[in-house]
């Protein structure tokens, strides 16, 4: 037995499961004091939630746990805090209990003996559900440790007072009623079943659903097996009760959407006068989904959205399904630059992802602003960090379109953009590319007139950081163009208007109705169920139909790399025509390309290019070439910024097999043969002859 003095001497147990229970954590019984002879365990405070879940799944007595009481202080409020002394006091209690009703229910007396035992009177709706459980267990997050939770497990039998089983399979009375399940249907369903609501699916067809998938699996097993129509009843009159306005003040709104859901945040800092608001926003459903498909994976940032019509502009992270599609896995709502707050939050995401499971890992970080904390990602994410140049390329194309009608003007205009973003024309100065630009075509005022206002001050960052790091290629463009789209149409149509400013609006249209066309969408895929109310977008990605383009339909020419062709998959008597190919600025005659869009074909040619190895190499690889070789025939004196050199050309061998990796699943253009070798003779040669 341990005396409650040592308990920050016990060892800090994190199961590797999703949820565990108390069978997975080794207990110490505690040695007098109030809790003398409870079982206690430290665990992090981050896993409370999976604690409470897996505690609910009891095979033997499955419960649903709800909480009777709970406490808190602020920090500093006291100055000599006792070793179990907390921030936060939780009680929780098993929904079959304390309260026993089941001789009332019998009609076995009048009840006059059965008064609520924890003061807080009768619970209208609850009393069938009472049968007298004393299993419950306090979580304490510690003063002293607020990274840590002690929990103090009370009774961990289902008992009643008299210690015999009060409900499960081992309650002989409770056999062949609800009793033998949990009292209520669990959050998973419960969310899964508001999902269906807001994408439509009728309370009839959500029935008939639920049944033909618990026939599919042998009968009921669990509570939620039970599902009724006033469960979704219940379901349907939360949704139409609830207001995205929580207060009349915007910000006071917030608050209370953030305190009740904790959960649901993972950063929060509200505005002051000297520092930014800022909300990081993640469900359970999309923490699945990065863990899942982030996985050796990569995740896109989707940066700024929304910042001339929202309050505060949304900044979305992706990842990408088998299908291609950009599933989004985070918000962050924040009053300043994405970029300049991203180490105060970014921190903490990783840190969520890991706690649920310590060996998951990124391939890839895109981001898509060049003010992005490159070392915040670089540290909490310990992946490599690519620049995705989609959201340049789509305003510039957007605009050519809108003031220029002359066809070739635009692609030869398209093509010296290209040209300015990667320095390709061997000008020092990036403000010198742009001068030369506007000389050229002087004559298109109208777009010389967007450019400068609103591009020219920032031309040298972006050519700055393509220098630096390197560049996706165009396969993640059109996932990410697609989710730019339908977040567009969803919260910028003109009925909205009058809630823009609020930011209480943006949190609940994003968290539900939003939320759930992404949850359909999955659900689909994986069961095959409601594909007649799948949004057809998802299916058109353009990088996913790329994919589906046969290779034999391009026609090629490796010796002249200006045009290429893409028979049509519809009428096999029109070929498309790409101009530029193998380039993120490549353009092509079809419809959706005209619009302004990234299209099959561009990323098909981009993809057979790359394969084939014909496509102008990296120019971030290009630059890393330059410099290797300026530093190979001009070798720093200084023998500390010598050794320095040596392990920078080291790293460089490294990174340039981590691009290789990225290159061969589409996010990365390939490094030609040759390029790779004599990048890698050149370093060893550096590195011996010094």
């Amino acid at each position: 037995m341990a005396r409650m003095e040592d308990i920050l001497n016990l060892p800090v147990q994190d199961p590797p499961c999703a949820e565990f229970s108390a069978a997975h954590i080794t207990w110490v019984k505690v040695e007098g004091g109030r809790q003398g002879g409870d079982d206690i365990a430290l665990i992090p405070f981050s896993r409370v939630d999976d604690f409470v879940k897996g505690e609910s799944s009891n095979a033997e007595c499955p419960a649903s746990f709800r909480i009777e009481s709970r406490r808190k202080r602020s920090e500093g409020s006291i100055s000599k805090p006792r070793v179990d002394g907390y921030l936060e006091y939780t009680l929780y209690w098993c929904s079959y209990g304390p309260e026993d009703y089941r001789d009332c229910e019998s009609g076995l007396g009048d009840g006059s003996n059965f008064k609520p035992t924890t003061g807080k009177g009768s619970r209208p709706g609850r009393r069938h559900m009472m049968r007298g459980c004393l299993c419950h267990f306090t979580v304490k997050r510690l003063y002293t440790r607020p990274l840590l939770a002690l929990i103090i497990y009370n009774q961990r039998n289902h008992v009643d007072k008299t210690g015999s089983p009060c409900h499960g399979i081992l309650d002989q009375d409770a056999v062949g009623t609800r009793a033998m399940y949990a009292p209520r249907i669990s959050e998973e369903l419960r969310q899964k079943v508001m999902s269906m609501l807001y994408v439509g699916i009728s309370l009839d067809n959500i029935i008939q659903h639920h049944m033909e998938v618990v026939q599919g699996h042998g009968g009921p097993h669990n509570r939620d097996d039970f599902l009724t129509r006033n469960d979704v009843r219940n379901i349907e009159r939360v949704i139409r009760n609830t207001s995205h306005e929580l207060h009349i003040d915007d910000a006071c709104s917030v608050k209370i959407w953030v305190q009740r859901h904790q959960k649901h945040v993972f950063y929060f800092q509200d505005a002051s006068a000297s520092e930014p608001f800022i909300l990081g926003i993640q469900t359970d459903w999309q923490l699945q989904q990065m863990l899942r498909h982030g996985q050796n994976g990569s995740v896109a940032s989707h940066s700024t959205f929304g910042s001339k019509k929202l309050k505060y502009p949304l900044s979305t992270l992706l990842v990408f399904d088998s299908s291609r599609n950009a599933i989004p896995v985070a918000w962050v709502i924040t009053s300043s630059l994405t970029g300049q707050d991203i180490h105060k939050w970014v921190g903490s995401l990783a840190e969520r992802l890991r706690t649920k499971d310590s060996r998951w890992r990124l391939n890839a970080f895109l981001v898509d602003d060049p003010s992005f904390g490159f070392s915040a990602i670089r540290d909490a994410f310990q992946c490599r960090v690519l620049l995705c140049v989609w959201h340049v390329r789509r305003a510039w194309i957007r605009s050519l379109l809108k003031t220029c009608s002359n066809i070739d003007v635009q692609r030869e205009m398209f093509k010296h953009l290209g040209w300015i973003l990667y320095s390709s024309r061997s000008v020092p100065n990036a403000m010198d590319a742009v001068q030369e630009f506007m000389e050229v075509f002087v004559d298109q005022s109208a777009f010389m007139d967007y450019f400068k206002s609103q591009w020219s001050p920032y031309i040298e960052s972006w050519v700055s950081c393509i220098r630096s790091l390197p560049v996706a290629g165009p396969e993640p463009h059109a996932a990410i163009e697609s989710y730019h789209r339908r977040l567009k149409y969803k919260l910028f149509n003109d009925q909205y208007a009058n809630f823009w400013p609020r930011i209480d609006w943006l949190i609940h249209t994003l968290t539900t109705e939003f939320h759930s066309l992404y949850w359909l969408d999955q659900y689909t895929v994986e069961t095959g169920y409601f594909s007649n109310l799948r949004d057809e977008s998802f299916s058109t990605n353009a990088w996913y139909q790329a994919l589906h383009i046969p290779d034999i339909d391009v026609i090629l020419d490796e010796q002249n790399l200006q045009v290429a062709k893409v028979i049509s998959q519809t009428d096999r008597n029109l070929a498309y025509t790409i101009w530029n190919p193998g380039s993120e600025f490549s353009l092509c005659d079809c419809h959706w390309s005209n619009l302004g869009n990234l299209c099959k074909h561009v990323i098909k040619v981009a993809m057979m290019c790359k394969n084939r190895q014909v496509a102008r190499p990296l120019l971030a690889a290009q630059i890393y070439r330059q410099t290797l070789l300026s530093l190979l025939h001009n070798p720093p004196d200084d023998p500390v910024v010598l050794d320095h050199a040596i392990l920078c050309t080291t790293r460089l061998q490294q990174d340039i097999k981590g691009w290789e990796d990225l290159s061969n699943s589409g996010l990365l253009q390939q490094l030609p043969p040759e390029l790779n070798s004599q990048m890698a003779d050149n370093t060893l040669l550096f590195a011996r002859s010094h």
